[in-house]
């Protein structure tokens, strides 16, 4: 009988120990399933980590088991010979011995509690809440745009996780706008304290860096096909030359050696040739060079008399595009390199095209160029051969250049606080973006897929050669009404004065230009400071700025002569006409030391009283004879010390007196009483007091720069 319950024991041990791995092995799944589903990524990890880690625990178990089921075996076969006689006694015996399968059964039954305690333990610590990632909630502070804001339920307070709120993935790297992932470097040129320097800046950085700082003159960047070298122009020995800055070694090597002008270079697609414009002769043409200097300069066939300028050389290596004034407009022509023709790209004889920049494909099947259309800068795109074809109107902006591989273009837009250089899709989608905002004065950016070496960048930008002001305007206020007085000037006029808030720069002004030019410009003017009795011109505005010591005018009849020591280039905004004026540099230095050729056809005032009908109904035309010899910018001298030009009244074309050409105004962003009330006591002042809007309900809340200026009764002129 005991032989049997001992079998029964066993057999029922080995259900219990197989029971018990099925049970442990169905747990194991349920907490993968429970893992997977709490946890996702982590919890399969951590299921893959403790799924070896229970199963040893169910190996360990079921050693014990077979161990304890052995010794017990052992010890049931040598003693079953005895049992009989020991059963015999045991009905004798008054004493109760206990049952040796009850001890194995309670071991049995403790080791299987042991086992599910163990199990229930790292489940539980396996699907602890607090383990599981939280999602993060947004700070207001800095760091926050890392991280999208996370949702919250309604009612709760802002930063607490919602109900549904998942955590959003960290973004690795800051992504650019489309039209900027082609990344690269660009290179531009920007003016200030009246020179220039070119800056470079890795795309999608808002950190430029000077990369020349000579106090001459540098422009016109174009980079190497290989994205290494940035050819340029720069005046740093004396006048206009060709150099080559190689961008990793920061070697510089001088390209021309001529007393002439040479600037405008580009690269030719083998990184082998340079095209670029020259001076030579009496006339502004196009010229190619080898890099390495093995033969010297070929002057491109089939240039013409007029001006030829703005060269830029094809992705297939086999033409040239340039700007000409050769059917008298300034139109874009493209010289092709295997026949020798040439032929007018835009062909516009009432817009002036410049800078064109080839589409980067293997053809080069469009040009990009900008131009003044309608009083406003616009960038055109145009395709080459079809020369019928209209152009399309890009955007409003100026010097465009491609991106590397022809997705956008970017190009400078003027604006009120300074300039914008604009990045604008050419083809997909993408959205118009901001490179960069830098101050007034930015030109010609040029765009490579090459990066900036770590060195140049790591190094930061260089000092300015320049560092001090151009003039420091030393004013002196009296502590009385009127505060300013009057300063003398020193030149040649009626009244040689200028009123003390403005009178420092001009006469840094007038030394600056005598040093540019060569001779003393500003050394006679027809106007400076005008009395308060004073009448202007019969159609000219009563409250002339002359009146308040804040203007100048320049010699009107500077304009005549052989040749006439002033042109001047119209140049319409908006529907304002306004003029700048070229000032030919000192005859004896018409060798290209100062100055440089003109690329604008003059305006011919004299026209409109020479019989021709057409000129006088327009206030004049333009030239027909390109002038020769080297000229000064003295519009833009005039804007570096603070001077701007006036624009012409809205009859000049009738009315001489109001083309303004002549004259210049440093206002300070002062109204024209506010200006008066800086050198007249109000007593004087009281027929030119500005009057209250009608209607308004108290004018002593009105500030003066929002009245009218409207002569009080009785005023007169």
């Amino acid at each position: 009988m005991l032989i049997r319950a001992f079998r029964l024991t066993d057999r029922l041990g080995v259900i219990v120990v197989k029971t018990f791995a099925l049970a442990i092995d169905e747990t194991l799944a349920g907490i993968g399933v429970i893992t997977d589903a709490l946890l996702r990524p982590i919890g399969r990890l951590l299921w893959r980590i403790l799924r070896p880690i229970l199963g040893l625990f169910a190996l360990l178990g079921l050693g014990i088991v077979n161990l304890f089921r052995r010794a017990v075996g052992q010890s049931t076969t040598s003693a079953s010979a005895a049992m009989a006689r020991r059963a015999a006694r045991a009905e004798m015996s008054e004493t109760l011995v206990e049952d040796p399968l009850k001890r194995q059964n309670r071991v049995l039954s403790l080791l299987t509690v042991l086992l599910l305690v163990a199990l229930i333990a790292v489940v539980l610590w396996a699907t602890n809440p607090a383990r599981a990632p939280q999602p993060l909630a947004v700070a207001s502070g800095a760091g926050s745009s890392l991280f999208a804001p996370v949702s919250t339920q309604s009612g709760g307070s802002p930063g607490t996780p919602g109900a549904a709120a998942l955590a959003t993935p960290v973004p690795t790297a800051t992504s650019l706008p489309e039209v900027l992932e082609v990344r690269g470097s660009l290179a531009y040129v920007q003016r200030e304290n009246a020179q220039t320097d070119i800056w470079v800046v890795p795309v999608g950085s808002r950190t430029p860096i000077r990369l020349t700082n000579d106090p001459s003159d540098e422009r016109d960047p174009s980079w190497s096909p290989d994205g290494r070298r940035l050819a340029y122009a720069s005046r740093q020995d004396g006048n206009w030359e060709i150099y080559i800055y190689d961008v990793g070694t920061e070697g510089l090597s001088r390209m021309t050696y001529d007393l002439s002008f040479q600037a405008g270079p580009t690269w030719s697609p083998d990184g082998q040739w340079l095209v670029y414009e020259s001076y030579q002769g009496n006339n502004l043409d196009v010229y190619l060079m080898r890099v390495d200097g093995s033969e010297p300069p070929i002057r491109l066939p089939g240039n013409s008399d007029a001006p030829d300028f703005s060269p830029v050389w094809s992705p297939d290596g086999r033409r040239i595009a340039f700007v000409s004034w050769r059917d008298g407009n300034q139109d874009i022509y493209v010289f092709n390199l295997d026949d020798q023709s040439v032929f007018n790209v835009t062909n516009t004889p009432n817009r002036q095209e410049d800078y064109p920049a080839w589409y980067p494909d293997a053809t080069g099947s469009l040009l990009a160029y900008s131009a003044v259309d309608e009083g406003a800068e616009k960038v055109f795109v145009k395709a080459v051969d079809d020369t019928g074809s209209a152009p399309q109107v890009l955007a409003f902006g100026r010097t465009p250049s491609w991106a590397p591989d022809g997705s956008s273009l970017v190009y400078t837009v003027d604006s009120v606080d300074g300039d914008q250089i604009i990045a604008a899709p050419f083809t997909g989608s993408a959205a118009f973006t901001s490179v960069l905002s830098v101050p007034s004065g930015a030109s010609d950016p040029v765009w490579t897929g090459t990066p900036l070496p770590s060195a140049l960048v790591n190094a930061g930008s260089r000092p300015p050669a320049i560092a001090s002001a151009l003039f420091v305007e030393q004013v002196s206020e009296r502590g009385s009404d009127p505060p300013y007085a009057l300063n003398n000037i020193g030149v040649t006029t009626e009244n040689s004065v200028l009123s003390d808030r403005v009178n420092d720069s001009f006469i840094a002004l007038r030394e600056f230009t005598l040093e540019t030019l060569g001779w003393d410009y500003l050394g006679r003017l027809d106007d400076a400071f005008w009395a308060l009795d004073r009448l202007p011109e019969p159609g000219v505005e009563r409250r002339n700025w002359h009146m308040t010591g804040r203007a100048f005018s320049t010699t009107r009849q500077y304009i005549v002569g052989f040749p006439p020591p002033l042109e001047v280039v119209r140049a319409d905004e908006g529907v304002a006409t306004r003029w700048r004026q070229y000032v030919r540099v000192a005859d004896d230095a018409q060798d290209g030391g100062l100055g440089e050729p003109l690329r604008r056809m003059p305006w011919d005032f004299v026209s409109r009283t020479q019989g021709d009908l057409e000129a006088y109904d327009q206030g004049g035309r333009l030239k027909t004879v390109f002038p020769e010899g080297y000229y000064v910018d003295f519009t833009q001298l005039a804007a570096d010390f603070g001077w701007a030009a006036v624009a012409a009244g809205s009859d000049w074309r009738a009315n001489s007196n109001s083309i303004n050409y002549w004259m210049f105004e440093n206002r300070g962003g002062l109204d024209w009483y506010t200006a008066m009330r800086e050198i007249y006591a109000a007593g004087p002042l009281v027929n030119f007091a500005p009057t209250a809007v009608p209607g308004q309900a108290d004018s002593s809340s009105v500030s003066s720069a929002e009245q009218l200026l409207t002569p009080a009764p009785g005023e007169g002129g």
